[in-house]
């Protein structure tokens, strides 16, 4: 039957294979999603200015709060579709939709409401004052209007994802960001909106992202009973959907927290030049992490069908061919990035003369992108196997552990360059760490198969 041709694909067809089939569209999804937010900067930088770059560098991390919220439904309901796919609970799989939709309400009309009253507290906490406060309160109010389809679009082509339909989701994402593209240009270059337009443009391009996954349910793509307009407030599957989904949650929040002690530190002790080139450097360092993003997406349902149908041999060689992909897949940018990083840079501060110290610390801040992957594939590695508490426990040590204080000691006595050398520094350790908690799991789930086999025999 065509609507089981993926799970069959999953459970059944070699890893390699799997991970080629799955992951390119995945990429493709994220490296569009990864090019959503470098359009914004470069129209904003070009069209706009610094002040409103470096504006826009102290909104975009809160904007990714919404976001996060989206993962926190889309990477739970998808966790918990995955696992009912590979058990084949039914039940589960009818009752989802009716609960992500009653989330994704209650959610974005609580994060609009304290979002709009506290704005420009907000874009002050992240370090905002003067014209920087008002370009980054101007842009961040807009986005906040659109924050239901925000969170509603991005959990819908989530759950898309881990039915392991990958060009599909791409698809999808592909049409939001052009027309998130042709709309920055037109609110931006004709209409002169200035920020705002940026933020307008990305609202319609979610708007659009969000009708395509209601049609993409509505005409029964879906290889589940889907039931797109329904709202459901089942217990039992809401509390499963937050836990599997927290990890997601905290991942976006631990990075605006990360956000906020780098920014007020560059704020205090640097120059909004400074502000505008970390602005920039950041985007360039997400997006090169989206290939990362993309197979993690893809992992997803590999993992999580594989262990709802107990193969737990093929979870862990799954994981292992995964991060071996990402770092295949990544190594050539990273090193044209490493090798020639005047030309990204310069796209989007085209009037800033870069020194040898910016060079610097641009490729000091990229230099652990090969070996990253073992930590995004933990994020997602744990909460597929309903293991969501140690990818939580993950995310929050390597902001609130290392982080925030090496942030908050570094910048002040040595200047903003350390703002680099430190972040290089944290994730050094906490790869390794990542490595060592992956090893453990991997024994305990040969541990379940040797006793499945036991029981068998």
């Amino acid at each position: 039957m065509e609507k089981l041709k993926q799970k069959h694909l999953i459970l059944n067809d070699n890893l390699w294979q799997v991970t080629f089939k799955l992951s390119w569209p995945a990429i493709l999804a994220m490296v569009l999603y990864g090019l959503n937010t470098v359009f914004d900067a470069f129209f904003v930088g070009r069209f706009v200015g610094e002040d409103a770059l470096a504006g826009v560098s102290l909104a975009y991390p809160l904007t990714q709060l919404s976001l996060g919220l989206g993962s926190l439904i889309g990477v739970g309901a998808g966790s918990a579709l995955s696992i009912a796919i590979g058990k084949n609970d039914t039940d589960t799989q009818k009752k989802l939709l009716g609960n992500v939709n009653y989330l994704s309400i209650v959610i974005s009309l609580v994060f609009m409401m304290l979002g709009l009253i506290f704005t420009n507290q907000l874009i002050q906490f992240m370090g905002g004052s003067g014209l920087t406060l008002d370009f980054g309160a101007a842009y961040f109010r807009v986005t906040v209007y659109g924050a239901l389809f925000w969170i509603a679009g991005l959990a819908g082509n989530m759950i898309v994802r881990a039915e392991g339909k990958m060009k599909t989701a791409a698809l999808m994402m592909g049409i939001g960001l052009g027309v998130n593209i042709v709309f920055n240009y037109i609110f931006i270059v004709i209409f002169k909106w200035g920020v705002e337009g940026a933020a307008w443009g990305t609202n319609i391009g979610m708007i659009i992202y969000t009708l395509t996954s209601l049609v993409y349910f509505k005409r029964e793509g879906a290889s589940f009973e889907a039931k797109p307009f329904s709202i459901r407030r089942d217990k039992a599957i809401m509390k499963r959907i937050i836990s599997m989904g927290v990890p997601s949650l905290i991942m976006s929040v631990m990075s605006l927290l990360q956000a906020v002690v780098v920014l007020n530190a560059i704020s205090n002790y640097g120059s909004n030049s400074d502000l505008a080139f970390y602005g920039v450097a950041f985007r360039i360092f997400t997006f090169m992490l989206t290939p990362i993003f993309g197979l993690m997406r893809a992992l997803q349902p590999v993992v999580g069908i594989n262990y709802g149908a107990k193969n737990y041999e093929r979870v862990i060689k799954g994981f292992k061919v995964f991060a071996v992909a990402a770092t295949l897949v990544m190594l050539p940018f990273w090193l044209l990035m490493m090798i020639g990083p005047q030309l990204p840079l310069n796209l989007m501060m085209p009037d800033k003369v870069l020194a040898a110290q910016d060079l610097f610390n641009f490729r000091i801040f990229m230099a652990l992108l090969p070996i990253l992957p073992v930590i995004f594939m933990g994020m997602t590695f744990f909460p597929a196997i309903d293991k969501g508490k140690i990818a939580s426990m993950i995310g929050i040590a390597r902001q609130l552990v290392f982080y925030v204080p090496l942030m908050l000691i570094l910048p002040r006595f040595f200047g903003v360059d350390f703002v680099y050398i430190g972040a290089f520094a944290i994730d050094f350790i906490i790869v390794l760490w990542s490595v060592y908690l992956v090893r453990k799991e991997f024994k305990a789930l040969r541990e379940l198969e040797e006793v499945d086999l036991n029981r068998s025999a």
